[in-house]
């Protein structure tokens, strides 16, 4: 099958504020396919330093499943704003059940797998995984 774009389709293409609004909403996103597919053979097709991009084709190797959860942690952590919690993640002092001190409900959950992405790429060696820029 080939790499294609899905086309979007408006709820009620002859709503002028319906299309106004969702062609917003897709401005907004930088998501590319994920925004309406969740399937493993969707494009990373997003923006390309995101992990929906090409960034995101990028093969997680040489971790252990502790390293994952650990990255998982401090996904939250990193994630939780100013305070002990944080500041423990960036300061490398942090240990598991610091989880606990965090606020779930005040949490952005993407920027959580965002901090969790780039602690992975830290653990490989490899961040920032930014791709170059085409000249």
């Amino acid at each position: 099958m080939e790499n294609q774009v899905p086309i979007y389709q408006f709820s009620d293409p002859d709503d002028p504020q319906v299309v106004a609004e969702e062609l917003a909403s897709m401005l907004r996103s930088g998501q590319g396919s994920t925004r309406i597919r969740n399937d493993r053979e969707r494009p990373y097709d997003g923006q390309p330093w995101t992990d929906n991009g090409i960034r995101g084709a990028t093969l997680v190797e040489g971790l252990t499943m502790r390293d994952v959860v650990d990255c998982l942690v401090q996904g939250f952590l990193l994630s939780s704003g100013p305070g002990e919690p944080y500041s423990k993640a960036i300061n490398g002092t942090w240990i598991q059940e610091d989880i606990f001190k965090v606020d779930l409900h005040s949490l952005d959950p993407m920027a959580v797998a965002q901090n969790m992405l780039c602690c992975i790429e830290q653990y490989m060696g490899i961040f920032p995984n930014i791709p170059k820029e085409k000249p």
